[in-house]
């Protein structure tokens, strides 16, 4: 049974582990590519990672995949896809759904793979995607490692420069080890009982949010019973005003403007109810 997590103080405790077997690193067509293909072609389950060189500015423009990464048994091949490209041999084996492709995270190297050549992928297997199976919840490949296989693995090389001229011998071992390491991993797993994670509960609001929420009900209803209240104060003041011109009004003068004030606001409410935009029914329901 394997644990659900792991730190970091524990994993600095485990020994390094690398790729044991012989890398081979492919630039161009010719016999070594074939060889490579004609190995991999037999195979039934494979390693498979990729490489794309780090983008550190938000203008720079996202680079192609650099390195293609095949590993099975004891042989792991890097394919420099700047160079060599992604030839149909290639896709071949990408959609062979009778060849496992085992990875971390797969979709994004698929899709950064699918622009450079057209295959439909099949027969791929996310490591992330089924580890809960086996009760694991960490899902990096440093973390998985720990936990499945017990070992530690450099993540040193992972933004390096993948289009350099000339990999360095640190860049290879960390390229093929990610294969590797993908196949290794699911091999275990296929031979380890399994102890699926419990399914997840919805998460339950607090009585802190409860309290938020009701609050937040409570200052809407403060605020309409407010706006209301203050529209109440303006019509009986405008009423008021209304009554105490008319009472006042002892000769013709002071009853004349008061006439002609109301008719004045008859005229322009009159005005506004025809034009639409202004009327708050008619522009809701020309919104509607």
């Amino acid at each position: 049974m394997f644990a659900e997590s792991i730190d970091i103080d524990e994993i600095v405790k485990l020994e390094y582990a690398s790729f044991p077997g012989q890398v081979t690193v492919i630039e161009e067509e010719g016999s070594a590519f074939e060889e490579a293909v004609d190995y991999l072609s037999r195979r039934r389950l494979l390693g498979f990672d990729t490489e794309t060189r780090p983008c550190f500015s938000p203008l720079q423009p996202r680079s192609e995949v650099s390195l293609l990464q095949l590993s099975s048994g004891d042989r792991a091949f890097l394919f420099r896809l700047k160079s060599l490209k992604l030839k149909h041999r290639l896709c071949k084996i990408l959609a062979d759904p009778d060849i496992l492709k085992v990875g971390a995270a797969v979709r994004d190297d698929i899709r950064g793979l699918q622009r450079l050549g057209q295959f439909e992928a099949a027969g791929f297997v996310d490591l992330q995607q089924i580890i809960w199976q086996w009760g694991i919840r960490d899902k990096s490949v440093k973390k998985m490692a720990a936990i499945i296989l017990g070992v530690r693995i450099s993540k040193t090389q992972q933004l390096s420069n993948w289009e350099a001229a000339k990999l360095s011998d640190s860049q290879i071992k960390y390229a093929a080890t990610d294969a590797w390491v993908c196949e290794t991993m699911y091999l275990k797993l296929m031979e380890s009982e399994k102890h699926p994670l419990p399914p997840e509960e919805p998460v339950k609001a607090t009585d802190a949010d409860k309290t938020k929420a009701e609050k937040e009900a409570a200052d809407g209803k403060v605020g309409a019973r407010a706006l209301d209240d203050k529209r109440s104060v303006r019509a009986s003041d405008d009423q008021g005003n209304g009554g105490q011109e008319r009472e006042s009004g002892n000769g013709s003068g002071p009853q004349k403007s008061s006439r002609y004030r109301r008719h004045k606001h008859r005229h322009r409410h009159r005005n506004h109810a025809s034009a639409g935009v202004d009327n708050p029914v008619q522009a809701t329901e020309n919104k509607v």
